[in-house]
């Protein structure tokens, strides 16, 4: 197996996509498909074709437009060891599998996140999905020059003075997963110094959602 499909590890990571335009595409092509995330490394990730040209105008020739992505976080990767285990969160939640499987996941050791050059699976870098801007998690008021990425009916102080983008008004986890990207890239595309983010539930998909958080948050080597 060629170590481009999976980069020097012993392991490989299969999906198979729900969408009816990969599937027609593989259907159409009859074997297996080796490709990266349509994105710059380590950049927030792409939830439209828009942002893919956006990231990547003059390095691809062609772009395929199935409409923006239903789910917004990328798909869980569960490591099939002598335990399961999850190695990333995503838009299949940890419960859900979990009620599958009978039994807990376990988690990865804290030395699996330390090597930059070889992580377990792909998103398991310290930052990662990271915007340009500096991101501050779990504010509770917002410091001068800041946008907000909010959750939540509830605002902080300072908000009405600011740009704002409301991942979910209503408080659902899985409006705010399919917003997420799009609304970091909105907001990192201003003129605000920094990007504040108030609390998110980390159940559920708000596992998925305060993952990739905490990556961007992480400042940019």
């Amino acid at each position: 197996m060629s170590d481009l499909a999976t980069a020097g590890l012993e392991t490989i990571a299969v999906r198979v996509p729900a969408h009816p335009v990969a599937q027609e595409i593989l259907r159409a092509f009859g074997k297996p498909v080796v490709a990266p995330s349509a994105n710059i490394s380590g950049h927030v990730s792409p939830t439209t074709a828009a942002h893919v040209f956006g990231d990547l105008a003059g390095r691809i020739d062609l772009i395929v437009d199935g409409g923006p992505v239903s789910v917004g976080v990328e798909s869980t990767i569960v490591g099939c060891f002598e335990t399961p285990m999850l190695l990333r969160p995503g838009g299949l939640p940890r419960e859900d599998i979990e009620r599958v499987l009978g039994e807990k996941l376990s988690r990865p050791p804290e030395e699996a996140g330390t090597d930059e050059s070889h992580p377990l699976a792909p998103g398991m870098m310290a930052s990662h999905y990271a915007p340009r801007a500096p991101v501050r998690l779990n504010a509770r008021q917002l410091e001068a020059g800041e946008a907000l990425l909010a959750f939540g009916p509830h605002m902080i102080p300072g908000a009405d003075k600011a740009h704002v983008m409301n991942l979910s008004e209503a408080g659902d986890l899985v409006e705010a997963a399919a917003n997420l990207f799009g609304y970091l890239r909105e907001l990192d595309a201003g003129v605000s110094r920094a990007i504040a983010v108030m609390t998110i539930p980390d159940e559920g998909l708000g596992e998925a959602i305060n993952d990739r958080l905490r990556r961007a948050a992480v400042p940019r080597s």
